[in-house]
């Protein structure tokens, strides 16, 4: 073995950091995008907003109308909210409540503390324990199965399991925690602590008064409710001996309950979109633009940068260089968003005419090769960015969906297909309604070659029952 010198030409491809923080900001979402922004101003003293505030721009509801921009103070600068802070309730919902306030005290409520002051089920079962005379065994007991509650106050586990985690020196037997559940069963809302879903409709028919239809509903839920939730009618009629008409009011009585009596006290979380782009229809034209409310605004300090060109060799020259590089990224950023929405557009126009039923097939394959970009960056610019038309907020993702062959040679979107059988659906005979194949046929006249399989899979993804559960007496 020897040293030996080897001279060799290669080519390899190096991302620098410039281009790797392009490829990083091109995939981050508006609110992630702002995060990212918001620690360079931090971190970078020669990086700053501008002074002047961008022209307004119309914020979007879900539905897609304009709502009214906030009006600004009278100095000029926009009003600043007002986020005060609400202590959590213990376990127990007791001091939970916000402290009351002077009717004429200039520091109003704020949203983010009446969103803390809403009740929620622990809380408002809490309250309701409070009032009981129970001894403290029995109360502690109580708030143990008021914990293990779910959000749609189910006790999801069983009082077996519950007795397991408690120490054994305690010595709680499952009669114990059978009594505490019936005193959590008679708390409101009615139906709470069931173990399911029958178990939870009975108990609020119980709390109804006694009536013929009420017992009716009360058997069926406790010994045939299987049957009710197949639509199996001939067999429940002869399950419970009853005509048609009190097996109708006795349905419409268990359709009136509530599965879930824990819901109302966990309100789904709302998300606000501030979409990237707006598309609007200029001269017969379908034009997207993008919307200033979402771009940053960012500029060079230039007291900075004044005091650079004076002197070599300062340690602020780099920071320099990357709020350079910071400002130029976030524009090509909304460059290429624009871009590829706008072809976007111009291949989906009949949807903005017609609505879902008129969407084409479209692949990121089709839009790299138009605007001559890679489909690994296609994907990063549809994702998590949103649109505004006049038919509603959507992800540009959304426009993007598999085909499916027609008689005629062509190709149906995935998406209009989904909005026929919606339709189809939504206009069937309730008494007779459309199975698979039947909808497969219907769309096979319309020119649509789809397989009875390719329906049902469908119609699940839009959480549409099968025809058994559609169908209605």
């Amino acid at each position: 073995m020897k040293q030996t010198l080897q001279l060799k030409l290669s080519q390899h491809l190096a991302l620098t950091p410039q281009l790797q923080q392009s490829i990083r900001l091109l995939q981050l979402s508006t609110l992630e995008l702002n995060q990212e922004i918001e620690n360079f101003l931090q971190e970078n003293p020669l990086l700053e907003r501008e002074d002047e505030p961008a022209p307004e721009a119309p914020v979007y509801s879900a539905s897609g109308d304009a709502l009214q921009a906030p009006k600004e103070s009278p100095d000029g600068a926009p009003p600043e909210p007002n986020f005060g802070d609400a202590g959590p309730a213990d376990w127990l919902g007791e001091g939970g409540g916000a402290a009351p306030r002077d009717e004429h005290n200039d520091d109003e409520p704020s949203y983010a503390e009446i969103q803390a002051a809403a009740t929620s089920l622990r809380d408002h079962l809490g309250a309701q324990l409070a009032m009981m005379p129970l001894s403290e065994r029995d109360r502690s007991l109580v708030r143990l199965l008021i914990e293990a509650l779910d959000d749609d106050g189910y006790l999801a586990q069983s009082l077996e399991e519950l007795a397991e985690l408690l120490p054994a020196e305690l010595e709680v037997g499952i009669d114990e925690l059978q009594i505490a559940l019936k005193h959590l069963q008679n708390f409101d809302p009615s139906g709470v602590g069931a173990r399911n879903a029958s178990e939870c409709l009975a108990l609020q028919l119980a709390n109804l008064p006694a009536t013929g239809t009420r017992d009716l509903a009360l058997e069926i839920v406790r010994k045939h409710l299987d049957l009710l939730a197949a639509r199996d009618y001939p067999r429940l009629r002869k399950a419970i001996a009853c005509s048609d008409d009190e097996l109708r009011e006795a349905q419409a009585l268990i359709r009136s309950l509530n599965p879930r009596p824990g819901a109302p006290f966990s309100p789904a979380e709302t998300r606000y979109v501030v979409p990237d782009v707006v598309v609007r229809k200029l001269r017969g034209q379908w034009t997207a633009s993008l919307n200033a409310e979402a771009m940053p605004r960012l500029r060079i300090n230039r007291l900075y940068a004044d005091i650079l060109q004076g002197s070599r060799g300062s340690g602020l020259a780099s920071q320099l260089q990357e709020a350079k590089w910071l400002i130029k990224n976030v524009q090509q950023r909304f460059e290429t968003i624009l871009r590829v929405s706008q072809a976007i557009v111009d291949r989906q126009r009949q949807f903005f005419e017609h609505g879902e039923v008129a969407m084409r097939p479209l692949t990121l394959r089709e839009i790299a090769d138009q605007l001559g970009l890679h489909e690994s960056t296609i994907s990063r610019v549809t994702t998590q960015k949103y649109m505004a038309s006049p038919r509603g907020v959507y992800e540009l993702k959304y426009f993007f969906g598999s085909h499916v062959a027609t008689e005629a040679g062509g190709a149906a979107s995935s998406t209009a297909i989904r909005a026929l059988i919606k339709q189809l659906v939504g206009a069937e005979d309730a008494k007779k309604p459309l199975s698979d194949a039947q909808l497969a046929e219907v769309l096979g006249q319309q020119g649509i070659v789809v397989a009875r399989r390719t329906v049902a899979k469908y119609r699940e993804a839009m959480n549409i029952p099968p025809v058994s559960l559609r169908k209605s007496i």
